[in-house]
């Protein structure tokens, strides 16, 4: 099985920390988020990693070589221009055999995802694409007026509202990569409106296990509680 890994952004919601690290190799406790997303891989047998770079990506082929210090194969596509959440596919067109079935996710999410009931979820549903989900509850820390005409009608304190996110983590199925243009910038949204548009099947498969996509600096501490969390319960 292989997978891709997008790291070539260039992190700037976490600036300064990203002028002179970039985001994957940012350390949740001691350990980089690249090397947690590998080592996840490696545990369900996900074994050929294609790493797409862009920013700073001498320090991540330093950091991950050839991938054998962590088990697997790690090879590399560099972004010359910045190409977005699906566009680094169109560099790897000779990478997949015909209709194989791999994972694509972001450099930055810190999850305890079993990617093995993911895939097997692909396949069995027979779909072109798998989109990865969450529940994400958004609530409002100001009361909401109901006017009528400058009346006030009433108010709702602090609504919230609860939506389905992606989680940037997908499976895809090698012929996908068809519709993604050649080295232009094109994202996950995009390549989805194309497979409805030619009425491909795409799966929505839901996250139940820990997930946290690394934004800002209190994401940080919120992985470092989960990581010792489940540190303590393997020494146990």
């Amino acid at each position: 099985m292989k997978a891709v890994v997008l790291a070539g952004g260039q992190g700037t919601r976490l600036r300064p920390m990203t002028f002179s690290v970039p985001k994957p190799l940012l350390p949740i406790g001691e350990k980089p988020i690249l090397e947690i997303i590998l080592k996840n891989f490696k545990k369900y047998n996900i074994t050929e990693i294609i790493i797409s770079i862009g920013y700073q990506g001498e320090l991540i082929k330093a950091f991950c070589g050839d991938g054998s210090k962590f088990g697997l194969s790690v090879t590399y596509i560099d972004e010359e221009k910045p190409l977005g959440t699906a566009g680094p596919l169109s560099l790897m067109r000779d990478r997949f055999s015909k209709d194989e079935p791999f994972i694509l996710m972001n450099g930055d999410i810190f999850t305890q995802l079993d990617f093995a009931s993911m895939i097997n979820y692909h396949n069995k549903g027979k779909y072109s694409m798998t989109v990865g989900y969450r529940h994400y509850e958004h609530k409002l820390s100001f009361g909401i007026l109901q006017l009528e005409d400058n009346k006030l009608g009433g108010i709702i304190e602090k609504p919230s509202t609860k939506y389905n996110v992606s989680a940037g983590i997908y499976v895809l199925n090698e012929s996908v990569i068809n519709l993604v243009p050649d080295n232009s910038f094109f994202t996950i949204p995009e390549l989805v409106n194309k497979l409805l548009e030619t009425e491909r099947n795409i799966g929505a498969y839901h996250i139940k296990e820990y997930w946290l996509g690394i934004e800002n600096i209190d994401h940080f501490d919120q992985a470092i509680k989960e990581l010792y969390r489940l540190e303590s319960i393997i020494e146990k």
